[in-house]
């Protein structure tokens, strides 16, 4: 999680959820995969399950906790919308955000969903 991220389009980073999985071209160069795969096996470090998929429920009070208004980018290593994250926990996500009504979030996927749920 980056409270300054050097992304210059956003200002936070927040990510309940790591890992994906390819489901097309545009997944080829995975930037996220590339960075994960690198920590693999390595103990006790967030990455140590590489790009596998994993829910951090430990995270998603973050923003909360963050009092200056911030843009987040929601799960910059993962796809929120992944077919293996549960449904109640993409809810429990947006519920995060909906309470930290100050913050600006940014939700990239590639799966089409996000036009479904808004």
């Amino acid at each position: 999680m980056a409270v300054n991220s050097r992304i210059e389009w956003t200002d936070a980073t927040w990510n309940p959820v790591t890992g994906c999985t390819k489901i097309s071209p545009g997944c080829g160069h995975c930037y996220a995969e590339t960075f994960a795969e690198r920590f693999r096996n390595v103990p006790g470090h967030p990455y140590e399950q590489g790009f596998d998929l994993k829910l951090w429920p430990d995270r998603l009070s973050l923003p909360l906790t963050w009092r200056k208004p911030k843009r987040i980018f929601v799960n910059s290593m993962s796809d929120l919308f992944h077919k293996n994250v549960p449904e109640e926990y993409i809810a429990q996500v947006f519920a995060t955000m909906k309470a930290a009504h100050w913050h600006q979030f940014q939700v990239l996927t590639k799966r089409g969903l996000l036009s479904k749920l808004i």
